[in-house]
């Protein structure tokens, strides 16, 4: 069977577990290689984050009158520059959105007490949510890593502090809407069964 190229669906040309990449220097790669797992954990957080954000949307959620959907938008943004520049463009994230997510956290925690042991994820749907996202962050930035350590892509030193800084975020997130919905936070008791 012939197969057609150019199919915004399908190409069929992966169907012997290859693919390419937006430089296409090593040609066909596997799509079990670091690289393409670390572009799959990126894509599939992006994925999440756009549950997330519709809910944040639905409840109207706010920090200083920007609303979580906004901010959660602009994270996915920087997640397909991160896409990007795995897969081989000179894209990177720029400094700039590293420190508006800095200034996320910051005002958060000037909000919320400190943090003084781990907490059990729940509470609400989407402090969940936030919390599972934050999971898949570090996961994705462990895959991102994996792949610069193995030397298959150079990645910028702002992009990594961004994914590092990315599950703080989420966390911090995840923290304000069961404070705004006054619910207290959970924590593991470690008792032995």
């Amino acid at each position: 069977m012939k197969k057609k190229k150019g199919n915004i669906l399908y190409t069929g040309f992966g169907d012997n577990g290859t693919t390419t990449l937006f430089d296409c220097k090593q040609g066909r790669i596997s799509k079990s290689s670091i690289l393409v797992e670390a572009l799959g954990s990126v894509d599939e957080l992006n994925a999440y984050l756009g549950i997330i954000k519709v809910y944040s949307d639905i409840d109207k959620i706010m920090l200083n009158k920007i609303l979580y959907s906004k901010i959660i938008e602009e994270i996915q943004q920087n997640l397909f520059v991160i896409q990007a520049e795995l897969g081989g463009s000179n894209m990177s994230v720029n400094k700039k959105e590293l420190i508006k997510i800095e200034k996320i956290i910051n005002q958060i925690g000037k909000i919320l007490p400190p943090i003084t042991s781990f907490t059990i994820s729940g509470g609400s749907i989407l402090s969940s949510g936030l919390d599972f996202a934050r999971t898949l962050s570090r996961k994705t930035e462990r895959r991102v890593i994996s792949a610069s350590d193995e030397g298959s892509r150079i990645i910028s030193p702002v992009t990594i502090s961004y994914l590092n800084r990315l599950s703080s975020v989420l966390f911090a997130m995840s923290r304000y809407i069961n404070y705004l919905h006054s619910i207290p936070e959970s924590h593991p008791k470690y008792n032995k069964i």
